[in-house]
């Protein structure tokens, strides 16, 4: 569903230069469900603006459903934003319009496309569980029941990509839970991909991949081990008693296409190595061990 290689984004005024993506790597497949996380000032919001087609990389490529990005002029990327991808904000001012109900919110993107559906939006209320709220107002609504209502606003128009940006930021974990069990239903009834953008380590378990993002490059992977899933419908069956591994996440680092490697940062301090910029890098079989520059010195003396 998505290609990043070496993406660039480069922000320029008269007086600053800012590099947000200094040559990000990044593949997504049709279906996943997945996150990307990152400190505040990573890249991860930049790159999320430019999978839904607010803003342009400076270079590299970029492809989504097979659409080069890069190529579209204002009409196609108007076509896109409609057709191809669907938003989930953050801040329900950005999601909601106030003075409507929650399904007339809902129809509000299958009017402008003139797709208007009264039950394609009482169908999708139904599925975030708020079928019973469909007529109240923005301010009758929790901030949990807004933000199921955004979801069902951002999949109106049946887009193969929804991005979501912080979706979880300003509720509570159990509302967390809430939001993350219906993308999850989208994502398994539809066939639907969902990027999440989250500064939320927890969120790791509840989607199928982690991608952490660092000064404007992919650095490392979580992978859900799909083992666990499994495991867990056998054991509703009653076909197994297979204890469940409560860690359903094996951290992976990420190399680029060009062989570069980001090793967390925390390996770095733990080493000495944060203020070096260079390692000593060896082969042992079918390992690769990393050593510090003094460690190795020492060693040649010894010998």
């Amino acid at each position: 569903m998505i290609i990043c290689d070496n993406l660039v984004k480069i922000y320029k005024t008269p007086d600053l230069e800012v590099v947000a993506l200094q040559g990000l790597d990044l593949t997504v497949e049709k279906g996943e469900l997945m996150a990307i996380i990152g400190n505040s000032g990573s890249g991860k919001s930049t790159l999320l603006n430019m999978l839904g087609g607010l803003d342009r990389p400076s270079a590299g490529t970029l492809l989504v459903d097979g659409q080069d990005l890069l190529k579209f002029d204002d009409k196609a990327l108007v076509k896109y934003k409609r057709e191809t991808v669907g938003f989930v904000w953050q801040n329900n001012a950005r999601n909601l319009i106030p003075y409507l109900s929650a399904q007339e919110n809902v129809e509000m993107p299958m009017i402008l496309t003139g797709q208007a559906k009264r039950e394609r939006a009482r169908e999708l209320l139904d599925m975030v569980g708020l079928s019973n709220r469909r007529k109240s107002k923005l301010s009758q609504l929790s901030g949990g029941e807004q933000q199921r209502v955004a979801i069902a606003i951002g999949l109106a128009n049946n887009p193969k990509l929804l991005l979501a940006d912080e979706p979880t930021g300003s509720v509570d974990t159990k509302t967390t839970r809430q939001i993350m069990e219906v993308f999850r239903e989208f994502n398994r009834a539809y066939g639907v991909t969902v990027v999440i953008v989250t500064h939320d380590r927890q969120i790791s378990r509840m989607v199928d991949r982690v991608v952490a993002i660092r000064d404007g490059r992919t650095s490392s992977e979580f992978i859900r081990r799909r083992y666990a899933d499994e495991i867990a419908e056998m054991k509703k069956l009653g076909t197994t008693d297979e204890p469940m591994d409560e860690e359903t996440h094996e951290e992976l680092a990420v190399l680029d296409r060009s062989g570069r490697l980001q090793i967390p940062r925390e390996y770095l301090e733990a080493l000495g190595l944060k203020e070096k910029n260079k390692i000593k890098v060896e082969l042992d079989g079918e390992r690769i061990i990393l050593r510090p520059p003094d460690e190795v010195s020492s060693s040649w003396k010894e010998d």
